[in-house]
């Protein structure tokens, strides 16, 4: 028999309406193959059991002659920022360590009504404050990745390189991700997977732990682009308990897929082009213009203007969001409580604090603060909120001539752990590409386009209008069929 682990969601869940195996199998294959993975350090708890119960019921589903749910029979893995009740929650950090919660994210509990049964709890960058998982307090996750003739191990991306390195190395046929400025689309990018960050508010942010609140969205990440169709049409949906939750029914986005481009307009952004740029990210995104024209789009180049800004107005507004969001881990309600003797209340606050949040925690939450503060409010925190209405002007007149917009995902390959830990502007960087889509809400998706001449994934970037997440994964569709890409990952762990 196959080996059930290469298989991706669409074929599990096939396989297993049409009887060519049963949901346990692919169960057990994917809980033993998480077991014997320790050394990518992606799962933060196992749930072994929360698999086999939802494939039993599966398989229970089937041979009563009842019609399969949508992800009967296939296992994911949940990003540990969406609270899942009954089994620990953490977001990757030390304040949250220990907490169970007693509900359940709309999120996740989208996708359990699907049918999908739960591998585990996957690692992420504190809070999701990060680009290389080398934030989490639980240790950094490894890319299954390596450089030829080297060990030293590289960064899965993040924040969600939990779930891309799970994905990748074949732990999960899908994973869940969210995306405040490019956790989900560089992740992918760096581990050869596909991932797409939705409209924002097309997935509830309900019971998923607070970085930014204007700018998170969940999003799917798997093997490739139907996979992420079809995990998403189970993500998204109107919910009553998030005010940003859009009320709109969820397209059949599997359906509708196609990857001819014919009558599609394909805007190039100019700005993108920017200094010091590799000359493989260079070929790459020239080589995804030529698949574009030959799935019959036209090409055509766009302005966007206030593209320098984004960046800067990001870390402005996200860590202005995050010291708001973060104020609520006070040692007093839940999570860690640190108490000196003979300390007050202020003292207790001040050393939770010290002893919970890692360093790039502190470093946001230190500036979202100081950009809040009364002296600098206008300054910086007004000002920025107008380069996002600017940001996202740009993207409404870019869309008058296009249909889609094609960029890279990221400005190189994976790099090694450690190697940029020490600048945060370096690592800030690592999101140039994919923060203005998050500033203006719209959809956008990574989908692995090649190789670097060290073997390592390469993603290109759709950037599509508010809501027409077809319009993106019918574009990546195109080019996935063009790149052919089936790279995979050495197995060393």
């Amino acid at each position: 028999m196959t080996d059930l682990t290469t298989l991706g969601i669409a074929a599990i869940r096939d396989g297993v309406r049409d009887g060519q195996f049963k949901a346990r199998e692919v169960a057990e294959a994917f809980n033993a193959k998480v077991a014997g993975a320790d050394a990518l350090n992606a799962f933060l708890v196992k749930t072994p059991d929360h698999a086999l119960a939802a494939a039993d019921a599966a398989d229970a589903a089937r041979a009563a002659g009842e019609t399969l749910k949508p992800l009967a029979g296939v296992p994911i893995g949940m990003k540990d920022l969406f609270a899942t009740k009954g089994v620990a929650t953490t977001a990757a950090s030390k304040i949250l360590e220990g907490f169970v919660p007693p509900y359940e994210s709309t999120v996740s509990q989208n996708l359990w009504n699907a049918g999908a049964g739960m591998l585990g709890k996957l690692n992420l960058d504190q809070f999701a404050m990060g680009s290389s998982n080398e934030t989490s307090a639980f240790g950094n996750v490894i890319s299954p990745w390596r450089r030829p003739n080297d060990t030293a191990p590289l960064a899965p991306g993040g924040s969600s390189g939990g779930s891309s390195t799970a994905v990748s190395a074949g732990l999960a046929p899908g994973a869940t991700g969210t995306d405040t400025g490019g956790s989900i689309r560089q992740p992918a990018a760096f581990t050869g997977i596909s991932g797409i960050k939705p409209t924002y508010g097309r997935c509830s942010r309900w019971g998923t732990i607070a970085f930014a609140s204007s700018l998170d969205q969940a999003g799917p990440m798997a093997r490739d682009v139907r996979d992420c169709a079809i995990m998403l049409e189970a993500m998204a949906g109107f919910d009553a308990k998030d005010a940003t939750s859009l009320k709109l029914d969820v397209p059949n986005w599997e359906a509708a897929l196609s990857a001819d481009l014919k009558g599609k307009r394909v805007g190039v952004p100019k700005e993108y082009r920017v200094d010091g740029m590799p000359g493989e990210i260079e070929a790459l995104w020239q080589q995804g213009i030529d698949w574009m024209r030959d799935a019959g789009a036209e090409i055509v180049e766009v302005s966007l203007p206030h593209t320098k800004y984004a960046l800067p107005a990001y870390y402005i507004i996200a860590p202005a969001e995050a010291s708001s969001n973060l104020a609520r881990y006070d040692g007093v309600r839940y999570g860690l409580r640190d108490l000196p003797e003979g300390a007050g209340l202020q003292d207790m606050y001040a050393a939770t604090r010290a002893a919970g949040f890692g360093d790039e925690v502190k470093r946001r939450i230190l500036i979202g603060t100081y950009v809040l503060s009364a002296g600098f409010y206008d300054a910086y925190y007004t000002q920025a909120q107008k380069v996002r209405a600017l940001i996202a002007r740009d993207f409404e007149r870019a869309f008058e001539s296009c249909d889609v917009l094609l960029t890279p995902t990221a400005p190189s390959a994976a790099f090694a752990l450690g190697e940029k830990q020490a600048d945060p502007l370096a690592m800030y960087l690592n999101d140039v590409f994919t923060v203005p889509a998050s500033l203006a809400g719209l959809p956008a998706m990574s989908v692995p386009g090649g190789l670097d001449k060290d073997g390592l994934p390469l993603g290109l970037q759709v950037i599509g209008k508010a809501l027409d997440e077809q319009g993106v994964l019918n574009a990546a569709l195109a080019i996935e069929q063009r790149a052919g890409f089936t790279a995979r990952p050495q197995a060393w762990w």
